[in-house]
């Protein structure tokens, strides 16, 4: 069974379903021509007899862009607040906040969310600023969950208060956790984040695993001369408990002073790695740090078995390795020197609705707006599929991020 649009453009039935939404829509059911009306009547028939599937939902050409990536991952900032200062987030002056009234309410999240899911987003990940400190956090996740068609639904958070709110999230439906965590060692996060907290993190992620997600991740921005002397200490984190450490490459981001001194590529970050479990490996007695860095190339060849790299999904943003023996696992977040762009699958929702499909592009446009004035969600759609197809093949490269204004991290949500 075909369906026949004007324009040229033939979709199998069976697999894709109807996803014009343009009122001029007619088609050919099994040799008859019919309108978008008389076609969804045809069609329920022929669709009830299609073998179950894991979703309702079908997918749109909404969120395929001109360069046929399908969007199904959404992240959503719901606010613009934080308790933290983190210095590679939030510029050291801070940053002039949104009103109150011109950020999404509850309701207005939940019917942009909604129209997502339905057109074939089943993944949502709700960022901020921080996540947690917003009041109404566990009915948005609430709503959220009990979207049909919604199978993940994630939030990235700085654990400063998540251990005690985290047993209720998960009762609300919040099936998937990451922490950010870019220190160890409790005077360098002070200095890090400019706030105190270390402590209240650790419990976080300790809660986090007690209540049983796994992975719990860790995501840890790395920048040379702060952090990167604690890199075997986050993957000994991994050793007996169900972690995921994704080691970021620091992205440059207005008000957080990049500078390409501080990056640590992923290919370094790796090498240091893989000598350190070679190391382990050759000597299990206490091990320094001019052992790891004097290991001889073959050795770390013969030892790299111990460092395996897994199967990644097409659309995943890190790399991702096995160390044996580990219980958990590491990353690597590479977007700086070797980009994932060409199965890029995430668009975001900022807090002020504003709505963003590339984390480096520049580009916005409002939803909130036209949802305010009342247009139905024909129009939203029509807004939210040109956004998408305007999405680039890929971003600049980093010395052009650099100087491209773009906003504080803090009021992208990541």
């Amino acid at each position: 069974m075909r369906v026949i649009m004007r324009g040229g453009r033939v979709l199998d039935l069976l697999r894709r379903g109807l996803p014009s939404q343009k009122s001029n829509f007619w088609l050919t059911v099994d040799g008859q021509s019919c309108s978008r009306s008389m076609a969804s009547a045809t069609t329920c028939a022929v669709l009830s007899e299609l073998p179950p599937k894991v979703s309702d939902n079908l997918p749109s050409d909404m969120l395929v862009d001109s360069f046929g990536r399908f969007h199904n991952y959404l992240r959503i900032s719901l606010t613009e607040r934080c308790n933290l200062r983190c210095q590679y987030c939030m510029p050291a002056e801070g940053v002039e906040l949104t009103p109150k009234a011109e950020l999404l309410s509850h309701d207005e999240i939940i019917r942009l969310a909604s129209l997502f899911v339905t057109s074939g987003v089943d993944k949502i990940r709700l960022t901020g600023g921080e996540p947690t400190i917003r009041k109404d956090i566990e009915d948005i996740c609430s709503s959220l969950s009990n979207l049909k068609g919604l199978r993940t639904l994630a939030m990235t958070t700085n654990g400063i208060v998540l251990s005690k709110k985290l047993p209720r999230l998960k009762d609300c439906g919040l099936n998937a956790i990451n922490i950010s965590l870019d220190t160890l060692v409790p005077a360098k996060f002070e200095f890090m984040t400019r706030r105190k907290g270390h402590q209240m993190v650790m419990e976080s992620i300790n809660t986090a695993v007690e209540l049983g997600y796994n992975p719990v991740k860790i995501n840890c921005v790395v920048m040379r001369g702060l952090n990167d002397d604690e890199i075997y200490d986050f993957v000994e984190m991994t050793r007996e408990k169900p972690i995921n450490v994704r080691f970021i490459e620091f992205m440059p981001f207005d008000g957080n002073v990049w500078n390409v001194k501080k990056l640590v590529p992923y290919a370094e970050m790796l090498d240091r790695v893989v000598r350190y479990i070679s190391a382990r490996c050759w000597n299990h007695k206490l091990i320094n740090l001019s052992m790891i860095l004097t290991i001889n190339s073959s050795m770390q060849r013969q030892r790299f078995k111990n460092v395996e790299r897994c199967k990644d999904h097409p659309t995943d943003t890190a790399k991702n390795f096995k160390i044996k023996d580990y219980c958990g696992t590491i990353s690597f977040i590479t977007s700086m020197t070797e980009h994932f762009c060409a199965g890029c699958n995430r668009l975001r929702l900022l807090a002020d609705g504003n709505f963003k499909v590339c984390l480096f592009g520049p580009s916005e446009v409002s939803l909130r707006d036209p949802l305010r004035a009342g247009v139905d969600d024909l129009v939203l759609k029509e807004i939210i599929g040109a956004a998408v197809k305007r999405k680039k093949a890929a971003h600049a490269g980093m010395f052009d991020l650099a100087k491209t204004a773009n906003r504080p991290m803090i009021h992208i949500g990541g």
